[in-house]
């Protein structure tokens, strides 16, 4: 595997790589009855150099690179996918809250649409009700005229008298 990839690679991911494979068994039973304590720690490390052999090597080398290629392909692609929920998250926040404004705008729309609706009715009734007070100045000055008309009738039949007025071209 080449260094770049080794070094995109966290701390941890490398060190368990580079981990020994942990020993067998009998290879256990076998350092604790011939070595002492001391030397138990190196003999995994002994054991695995004996057994590697020339071929062996080699495959290991392509099964490790082939392994931290597989490693980075899948943090890349947890990285990616960690990535793509954020942004839908933040996607989801953001309509969530333009929604949410527009509600509101709604809400003061209609207020405001009542409001205006409640002002135009105002409006008409004020109208209805000016032009109502104007039909009934005009049926009082009807009457008045009306009543003024029959007193000066009476008037003139009482005197027996014909009004100069009304009739001013039958006067001689």
């Amino acid at each position: 595997m080449e260094s770049s990839q080794l070094h995109s690679l966290d701390s941890v991911q490398v060190k368990e790589l580079e981990k020994p494979d942990p020993p067998t068994a009998s290879a256990v039973s076998h350092q604790s009855l011939e070595e002492p304590k001391e030397h138990a720690i190196t003999a995994p490390l002994v054991q695995k150099v004996e057994d590697s052999g020339g071929n062996k090597g080699t495959v290991d080398s392509v099964d490790r690179d082939a392994e931290l290629a597989r490693v980075v392909s899948e943090k890349r692609l947890a990285l990616i996918k960690a990535w793509e929920e954020t942004v839908g998250l933040w996607e989801s926040k953001k309509k969530a809250s333009v929604e949410a404004q527009l509600k509101i705008i709604e809400e003061n729309l209609e207020r405001k649409k009542a409001e205006y609706a409640e002002k135009m009715k105002n409006k008409i009734a004020d109208i209805h009700r000016s032009a109502e007070e104007k039909r009934a100045m005009v049926e009082a000055q009807k009457r008045e005229e009306f009543i003024e008309l029959e007193e000066t009738a009476a008037k003139f039949r009482s005197s027996g008298r014909t009004p100069a007025k009304f009739f001013a071209c039958f006067k001689a």
